[in-house]
């Protein structure tokens, strides 16, 4: 956690100066009707997201201490609903749906709202963020929590929080993807640099996620680079799996020039040095990103590792990217490309880790193309089958087999919802490719395609 930069501070305190002096906040106070506080809601809360969008935008590093300070009563409890389903959704959770570690902030939150004059009017928004954040944390957690208050009424609304419906890991899985729904849209993760070998272990997996969540986002990450670059050439961590992770995100994701690349070449290489398993931790990466549906592990990110690796090093990991410098380099649609895989892939074992490594980069640039192919354009279908067929002959693989029928029939599909005039050209030239390229790839039998195009007769409509 960061403190607010000066300028934050200024413009923060000028609105709660606005919230004290306002009209609203006035009637309020002397009417006590929940319609005047709705007024001061609807006034000043766009004005506090504003400047929490900028600051989780620019310097996310700081948002604890922005939502401390928007604890402060001068702020009449407003955005604090809100910043409550932040904290819910930043924890980091284990295996069973729980908190892998007590949510502190959560619990800070939670009890400034608790403490509030305004709490009748704030409890109205903040149900569902407790039920799903006592699901997620321990039973000792929360009884811990709910002694501390000495209000009977507010101790039993909380009590009351505490939902059946989310006793089971599956309940609680279920109930977090729906409350995440209403967060889709919002930029609220945060995250703590460790410092020490005994956080690293802690803390890495929530940074590794942060880190995810912004690549995902597409944000600007400047303010985070002293701290990566700290944790980067942190030599006690070097040749951990922990830093190897956050090592991987930070070469693979991050456009770096000048110092800052000499930077992380020197200290990625002496990882790779130090780590005893090296090539297969870095392998076992590269493909949890291509696994990945949140970031895309592409050309330029390869690129960025073959430009900082030592290839006077004659390892697993250097043949890997010399054949990346191919296949990006002239196309995986040439058949120098396709020579070049062959040759690799009959060297290593088929089941190996770098053979995956290799059929996920061609299967991404099959989805790639195919997945944004208009309808109209279904020829280059058609002509990319010949292309990966190739490759379902060099990999013999029954799961890349899959993938690309998958693809391929998520096309077709698409396309037969746009031609529907069976005795069209383009219907009968999709049939056709369906017919003899399907069939002799196995996605299809026979018996399956005439199904599939077979006229549906209409129901009779009984008088």
């Amino acid at each position: 956690m960061l403190p607010l930069n000066d300028e934050y501070v200024e413009v923060l305190q000028a609105i709660a100066n606005e919230i004290q002096e306002s009209d609203a906040l006035a009637y309020y106070l002397s009417e006590e009707e929940e319609t005047y506080f709705e007024q001061l809601k609807e006034q000043f809360e766009p004005q506090i997201e504003e400047v929490y969008n900028q600051i989780a935008a620019e310097n996310p590093l700081q948002l604890v201490s922005l939502d401390k300070m928007l604890m402060n009563e001068a702020f009449e409890g407003l955005f604090l609903p809100r910043i409550l389903g932040y904290t819910v959704l930043r924890g980091e959770l284990n295996s069973q749906f729980k908190y892998a570690r007590p949510q502190d902030h959560f619990k800070d939150v939670l009890m400034a709202i608790c403490s509030s004059p305004n709490f009748e009017i704030l409890k109205k928004r903040i149900g569902q963020s407790i039920q799903v954040g006592f699901a997620l944390s321990s039973d000792i957690w929360i009884t811990n929590l709910t002694a501390v208050v000495e209000n009977k009424r507010i101790r039993y609304f909380l009590q009351s929080q505490k939902l059946d419906k989310y006793y089971s890991p599956e309940g609680r899985q279920q109930g977090l993807a729906i409350y995440k729904k209403q967060f889709v849209n919002f930029n609220y993760m945060t995250a703590d640099f460790p410092k020490t070998f005994g956080e690293l272990k802690v803390l890495w997996s929530s940074l590794k996620e942060f880190l995810i969540y912004r690549e995902e986002k597409g944000l600007n990450n400047t303010s985070l680079m002293p701290f990566l670059k700290e944790f980067i050439g942190n030599e006690e961590f070097q040749g951990q799996d922990e830093h190897l992770q956050i090592l991987g995100i930070y070469a693979s994701f991050y456009d770096l020039q000048g110092d800052d690349l000499t930077h992380l070449e020197k200290h990625f290489n002496a990882t790779r040095k130090k780590h005893p398993e090296f090539s297969k931790k870095w392998l076992e990466f590269v493909l949890e990103m291509h696994e990945s549906k949140r970031v895309d592990l592409n050309a330029a990110a390869d690129a960025r590792i073959s430009t900082i690796l030592d290839k006077s090093v004659k390892d697993e990991l250097t043949e890997y990217y010399d054949l990346m410098d191919i296949i990006h380099g002239v196309g995986y649609v040439r058949e120098d490309a396709m020579d070049a895989v062959k040759s690799f892939y009959n060297r290593h074992e088929g089941t190996s880790l770098v053979n995956e490594c290799v059929r996920m980069t061609i299967y991404h640039y099959l989805a790639r193309l195919i997945n944004n192919l208009e309808v109209r354009d279904y020829h280059e279908l058609f002509e990319l089958a010949k292309v990966y067929t190739v490759y379902i002959n060099i990999f013999a693989n029954q799961q890349f087999n899959q993938n690309v029928k998958d693809l391929s029939m998520k096309f077709v599909k698409r396309a037969l919802r746009s031609y529907t005039d069976k005795r069209g050209r383009d219907y009968q030239d999709i049939k056709r490719f369906v017919s003899t390229t399907f069939v002799d790839l196995n996605f299809l039998k026979e018996k399956d395609v005439v199904e599939m195009f077979k006229t549906r007769r209409k129901k009779k409509i009984e008088k």
